[in-house]
């Protein structure tokens, strides 16, 4: 006998594709969503390490450069100590020289010739003194000139000073220049003859009772030969 199905197929049929269907859908978003998840998650700590990969690149820039100025308060430092040797070791270096520049000062001290004040600024030396005359202050100028730890005398003031009825003394300033035997080689006694006649032939400046005195001995000096 034949079998008749009078339910209806078509509407199962169609209802069982649309349960697939949205099982395959279901299963479509769950596997998108679990690959966003872990995306997510990924990124997330990939973040999270470069994060940590930053603050500890933070760290170690500030201790080197903690380092760094530490170095270079050393580097400073030390060039301030390098500076302290070398002028402590210019010091004891030029003592001995100092102390032969001032033998050589009192060697070249005529007599009536005194110092009232003595500067040295490097190689220069500022000396005032007093004179009992002209002729004092002259011999003064060549002993200098002819020293070979002093160059270049240089009289730059010169006045007569009376300090009562009969003392007289003549005032001077003068600069001379503190050099090393041998440091400046053949300089030669050339330019010492040449300052030598310069001197000769100018004189020394006078002022006051100076240039009175000159005259006076000059026109005792005609007077005799007369």
């Amino acid at each position: 006998m034949a079998r008749i199905n009078l339910l209806p197929w078509r509407e199962q049929l169609r209802e069982e594709r649309r349960q697939r269907f949205l099982v395959a859908l279901g299963a479509v978003l769950l596997v998108a969503g679990g690959l966003v998840f872990l995306g997510d998650q990924y990124l997330n700590a990939s973040i999270d390490a470069q994060r940590a990969r930053n603050d500890f690149l933070r760290k170690e820039i500030a201790v080197l450069d903690a380092r760094i100025k530490e170095i270079s308060e050393l580097k400073t430092r030390r060039q301030q100590l390098l500076e302290r040797m070398k002028i402590i070791q210019d010091l004891q270096g030029n003592r001995p020289i100092i102390g032969r520049v001032f033998d050589q000062l009192v060697r070249t001290l005529p007599d009536g010739v005194y110092f009232t004040s003595l500067k040295m600024t490097g190689k220069n030396i500022a000396i005032e003194g007093a004179a009992e005359s002209n002729n004092r202050v002259s011999s003064l100028m060549r002993n200098l000139d002819g020293s070979e730890w002093l160059e270049a005398p240089n009289l730059t003031a010169v006045k007569a000073v009376t300090a009562g009825a009969l003392d007289q003394a003549n005032v001077f300033q003068l600069t001379v220049q503190q050099v090393q035997p041998g440091e400046d080689g053949d300089k030669g006694e050339g330019a010492k003859k040449e300052g030598a006649k310069k001197e000769g032939g100018a004189g020394l400046p006078v002022a006051g009772g100076a240039t009175q005195s000159v005259r006076d001995d000059a026109q005792k000096k005609g007077g005799k030969r007369k």
